[in-house]
């Protein structure tokens, strides 16, 4: 059932490849070095992430964090070289500006391409790497006990293995630490295509150094599915994380958390199951990865409910895609009496690029009636 949407996808990358290497192809004044070492970068590129994340665990960690690296940001400077080249198409058949000079045999050409490129893709990093934090305080209608207020540090999508490895996510728990939360709630997505690197990497090691009082409750997302979801489970669990998987804990004798289990699991349970038996009259936060038919959180009682997944759509125009599927592809929402925030992610998936998007922890404070 999924090998046609595949099948689509590669239809898709194959096609830029070619109508982008095409132009490079024209736009290079002749030369038979400049052609060869073209045509072997091209391949090289092309190769990088299918092979980091086909056969990745038979490389060294190194290895395949490099290739999936360069393949991966690779493919976000194709969809943006794809859009200037079909701009300046445009502009040639029209005759809007005469740019028939640049697109053949012209080393002026393709430096230009080159410095738009670099341009782009610098902010699109520095967007990545500088992190923003996001502070809302909630109020429910419900008693939290214990000073009447959660301190909670959500995040998503942290997509840790080759493209972020021990020493980024060493840095996530100093900006997670730094807040002192009572509690810190993962929405799904922690892996990303691999375990291997998580363990040859020891990054459990790094969980056991996220502080809060009652500790980290996390779900599995699509990514643990691809990563192999008993496999990832299994690693969080060694790492010291409360995994839920159509399951809840009660906290404290306080609150509660109802994780779900992927929508990846087409026969996982209705949320109205998982909470059928709950105490109402304790808060009710879900983690439920996918944020589709967000209606069932507020029909089922919920009071807080943090999802990830759709990256805010990660780089342009793929942020317009995000927001046509989703009710809410990024942010806060109400609905009732239930809150939602449906997070763009700390993490990434492939290319450490965010261009209309964020990338994100968040700070909930709740504070419940006197």
């Amino acid at each position: 059932m999924r090998i046609f949407p595949i099948l689509m996808m590669l239809s898709v990358v194959c096609g830029g490849y070619a109508y982008v290497y095409y132009r490079i192809w024209q736009m290079m004044p002749p030369s038979l070095v400049g052609r060869i070492i073209l045509i072997l970068v091209g391949l090289f590129l092309f190769l990088c992430p299918f092979i980091s994340m086909g056969v990745g665990g038979a490389f060294p960690v190194s290895l395949s964090a490099f290739m999936y690296k360069v393949g991966t940001s690779w493919l976000i400077a194709l969809l943006y070289l794809f859009m200037l080249f079909l701009v300046l198409d445009i502009l040639r058949v029209t005759h809007i500006l005469p740019v028939d000079r640049i697109l053949y045999n012209s080393w002026a050409g393709l430096g230009g391409v080159a410095c738009v490129m670099a341009v782009i893709l610098s902010i699109g990093y520095y967007r990545y790497t500088h992190k923003t934090r996001v502070e809302l305080t909630l109020p429910v209608k419900k008693e939290l006990l214990a000073g009447n207020s959660l301190k909670i540090v959500a995040v998503s999508d942290l997509h840790l293995g080759y493209g972020i490895g021990k020493n980024e996510f060493e840095g996530w728990t100093e900006l997670i630490n730094r807040e002192n939360p009572d509690i810190v709630l993962i929405a799904g997505d922690i892996t990303d295509n691999n375990v291997t690197p998580l363990y040859k990497e020891n990054m459990g090691e790094v969980f056991s150094r996220i502080k809060s009082n009652y500790g980290i409750y996390a779900i599995p997302g699509n990514h643990e599915y691809i990563a192999g979801k008993e496999k990832a489970m299994s690693f969080l669990q060694k790492a010291g994380v409360t995994v839920l998987d159509d399951s809840v804990a009660l906290v404290a004798d306080r609150f509660y958390v109802v994780g779900r289990d992927d929508r990846s699991n087409g026969s996982r349970k209705p949320l109205r199951e998982l909470v059928a038996s709950l105490d109402n009259t304790k808060p009710i936060l879900l983690l439920d990865h996918q944020p589709y038919h967000l209606e069932e959180a507020e029909e089922s009682g919920i009071d807080l409910q943090i999802s990830g997944h759709t990256h805010g759509g990660q780089v342009w125009p793929a942020t317009l895609v995000t927001q046509a599927i989703f009710e809410k592809d990024h942010g806060y929402l109400q609905k009732g009496n239930t809150h939602y925030y449906i997070s763009s992610g700390l993490g990434i998936w492939g290319g450490k690029f965010r261009l209309g998007s964020q990338s994100e922890y968040v700070v909930i404070t709740l504070v419940g009636e006197e």
